[in-house]
């Protein structure tokens, strides 16, 4: 064989190997506080707790509060960036770090917030008149 085919050969499994191997790490599941302990890249989904303290530090830059997951354990988490315009109005949470020393240290936090369109009352949807051929200027 030539060497340019085998060099080449070797350096597209070499790429391909490196590309899933990559691929596998980023994959990420949902899961609780108790089994984030065991993961380096957890996604804890859960609803911030209102009643527990929660602020922005000015002097370690990072903001902090407090969720509860999806089983009902509470843990403290710290956002190493500043606090969200919209955190308060947030329906639910998924904060995306590791569980150290009993505290979250989320890297990454996505916000769930109402939609506008859950209000909407079915049962008096098409009683409404619509105005149909109006022309105005």
């Amino acid at each position: 064989m030539k060497p340019k085919l085998i060099f080449s050969s070797i350096a597209i499994i070499a790429f391909t190997s490196l590309l899933l191997y990559n691929f596998g790490e980023s994959i990420s599941t949902y899961t609780d506080f108790d089994k984030a302990a065991n993961l380096k890249n957890a996604h804890v989904p859960g609803t911030w707790e209102p009643g527990m303290e929660y602020g922005f530090s000015r002097e370690t830059m990072q903001f902090s509060f407090y969720m509860k997951d999806e089983s009902g354990k509470v843990k403290k988490v710290i956002y190493s960036r500043p606090k969200p315009n919209n955190f308060e109005q947030a329906d639910r949470l998924v904060v995306i770090g590791e569980l150290r020393n009993d505290v979250f240290y989320a890297d990454e936090m996505l916000m769930k917030c109402p939609s506008k369109y859950n209000a909407i009352d079915v049962d008096s949807y098409g009683t409404q008149p619509i105005a149909v051929g109006v022309q105005g200027r």
